[in-house]
């Protein structure tokens, strides 16, 4: 099987949520699907793989209550 690199442990901060990332990068990659079929490309890599090098780059990063907006409160 082949690991992602870098691990998600060594992207965290103290006090980050592993699920909180994980469905982060799960939605990133997502979005990286869909503007890919949006624009008609053929994605080289994997999605996933994208996403968590976007969030190892600091492209993107966890937020407090991310996804959590008043009006859903």
């Amino acid at each position: 099987m082949n690991m992602l690199r870098p691990s998600m442990a060594s992207m965290l901060k103290s006090g980050d949520s592993a699920y909180s990332f994980v469905v982060a990068v799960a939605k990133r990659a997502r979005e990286i699907a869909q503007e890919a079929e949006d624009n008609q490309t053929i994605v080289e890599e994997k999605p996933v793989k994208l996403a968590v090098e976007e969030f190892a780059n600091g492209k993107f990063r966890l937020g407090v209550n991310q996804g959590v907006h008043e009006e859903d409160i």
